[in-house]
């Protein structure tokens, strides 16, 4: 009976240790692993043996451990360009979002939400176990905007900091931050419902309003109270700020000051002298 007793503890600490572990494993399995899990507490109960499982499942926990504390390890030190105005609010953002589980930025152009949230939120640790998505209404955008991030993160492109659109995926397991286009994003959920892949998502330009960001808010929405570890944060110009925090049960708003440069203004003639000195219409 006494070795009965202490076997039985064993494996109700096996238990504990495994419930631990995959709080702290790679969002993606976490549910795969629970899952394996349950069925060896059904077997445990029933007094069935477990000791195999156990240690199968172990080993794939604590591999997927140290999966998620090697991320980002390579990083440097994250700094911020002090001359944007979101460089002021940084303190304020990093609150909202590390209290929140929905934030709202409104940020009119040239204040560098697009460039430094991502920052913010690697900084906040919100890339350890699962990707940050970073979405973009155009292609063009989507690349340009991660090799922007890629280069102050000083890192190569399709690396810690990658993207993908259609029909290209420069991103691997090392990938932290991942901008895309919001047709990809929207495209993930037709294959993965709770989008276990991402442990944050920014939808930045929000309010341009297409067809597949609606798409998006809505299925957010009803998302987020079974993903209860997924940050979202929504960037949009001034415009429908409130009714943004409102869709999301009235999530905090951020508002970030704008950023304006000297524009010079040139006028091309109408009529234009040609090389032979003969008067032509200019091209407009």
């Amino acid at each position: 009976m006494r070795f009965i007793r202490m076997s039985l503890a064993s494996v109700t600490n096996d238990i504990a240790q495994l419930e631990q572990l995959i709080s702290q494993s790679m969002i993606q399995q976490r549910f795969g692993f629970s899952r394996q899990l349950s069925q060896i507490k059904k077997r445990f109960k029933h007094k069935q043996p477990v000791d195999q499982s156990i240690e199968k499942l172990l080993i794939q926990v604590v591999a997927s451990c140290e999966r998620a504390q090697k991320r980002g390890v390579s990083l440097s030190t994250i700094t911020y360009d002090d001359s944007l105005p979101i460089s002021q609010k940084r303190d304020d953002i990093s609150n909202a979002i590390r209290d929140h589980q929905v934030v709202v930025i409104a940020g009119e152009t040239g204040s560098g939400k697009t460039t430094q949230i991502p920052k913010i939120c690697l900084e906040l640790g919100l890339a350890q176990y699962g990707l940050i998505a970073h979405t973009q209404p155009r292609r063009i955008a989507a690349r340009s905007v991660s090799q922007r991030i890629a280069q102050e993160l000083n890192v190569n492109l399709g690396e810690e900091v990658g993207y993908q659109i259609r029909f290209n995926d420069q991103s691997n397991e090392q990938t932290l931050v991942k901008l895309m286009t919001d047709g990809i994003l929207l495209a993930e959920t037709q294959h993965d419902r709770f989008l276990n892949k991402y442990q944050t998502i920014i939808i930045d330009e929000a309010h341009e309003r297409s067809l597949n960001i609606d798409f998006l808010m809505g299925y957010l929405k009803q998302l987020l109270p079974k993903r209860p570890d997924l940050k979202v944060i929504i960037t949009s110009a001034t415009i429908d700020v409130e009714r943004f925090s409102k869709h999301f049960n009235d999530a905090p708003v951020i508002q970030v000051s704008g950023r304006t440069f000297p524009v010079e203004t040139r006028y091309r003639p109408l009529i234009d002298l040609d090389e032979e000195g003969e008067e032509r219409e200019g091209e407009l």
